[in-house]
């Protein structure tokens, strides 16, 4: 009796799952599903979609990488393949005007290149440091309003409003301050990304692909 029981209970247990609704068979995601490319979408980080306290972008330090991904979780997630909503372009939110000055003139061309962008940031880095290099040189572990400035700190405000604006906020020490469409100021900037080390960005004068 007992040897028949031993035999039959797996067999009953299969039978009462399969009852509620349990298949051992391999369930297979429907072809309307899946993701097989890369597709454009608005910039979450710019709208209120995500908080900023429970989004942390990976720590890499505070040389030039962690330096310019850090930049990027902020201007876009990280994402190459994304536009906000003001028509800015990939992983560092580029505008068509900035892309034109380095010697790129498809908007198309830019976002499906991953490499190109990764030029871009760098020759436009450097050429916001050549013409930021006095005001660097001048404010450089100086204070305005309570933040210290760094090299590292000014170049990522170039990046968000040019560097015309920068130079204009430094030598008004703080009274000229902007912001961009969705209200993040030179300050901001200027504090969020303080510390980095960008020794390695050479200023040139007007570089270009």
């Amino acid at each position: 009796m007992r040897k028949w029981i031993y035999y039959a209970f797996p067999i009953i247990v299969i039978f009462i799952l399969s009852s509620y609704g349990f298949t051992l068979n391999k369930v297979e995601v429907p072809k309307t599903l899946r993701v097989s490319e890369a597709f454009l979408v608005a910039n979450p980080q710019r709208h209120s979609q995500i908080n900023e306290q429970e989004v942390i972008p990976p720590f890499l330090g505070s040389r030039f990488t962690g330096f310019k991904e850090a930049l990027a979780f902020k201007e876009s997630q990280g994402n190459y393949f994304v536009i906000n909503t003001y028509g800015y372009l990939g992983k560092y939110q580029f505008g068509i005007n900035t892309l034109n000055l380095v010697g790129v003139y498809s908007g198309k061309e830019f976002l499906s290149d991953p490499q190109l962008q990764e030029k871009v940031f760098d020759i436009n880095l450097s050429r916001n440091k050549w013409i930021l290099r006095r005001d660097i040189k001048r404010f450089q572990g100086k204070y305005i309003d309570g933040i210290k400035i760094t090299e590292s700190g000014i170049l990522a405000a170039a990046h968000l409003a040019g560097p015309g604006n920068v130079q204009r906020y430094l030598r008004s020490f703080g009274k000229k301050d902007v912001t961009d469409g969705y209200g993040t100021s030179i300050a901001n900037y200027i504090h969020k990304f303080s510390g980095y080390d960008t020794s390695v960005v050479t200023a040139v004068r007007n570089p270009r692909i």
